[in-house]
């Protein structure tokens, strides 16, 4: 029974030590929150497109007769 507690220990440790799926969660909350912020501020930043590509096509209309 002893025996069984001391494997069961140094599993929860091992698995507690192992990191080698952090960088992959890390990378999709990095995503995740990406994304919630173009959902949140989608109007704005269309806007702001629109504003840049208009500058644009009017600095493109001044040059070409």
């Amino acid at each position: 029974m002893e025996k069984d507690k001391k494997t069961v220990k140094e599993a929860l440790r091992r698995f507690g030590a192992d990191e080698s799926g952090v960088g992959v969660v890390e990378i999709i909350l990095i995503l995740v929150v990406l994304i919630a912020l173009v959902v949140i501020f989608k109007e704005q930043l269309t806007e702001i497109v629109n504003s840049i590509f208009g500058g644009i096509q009017s600095g493109v209309d001044s040059l070409v007769p």
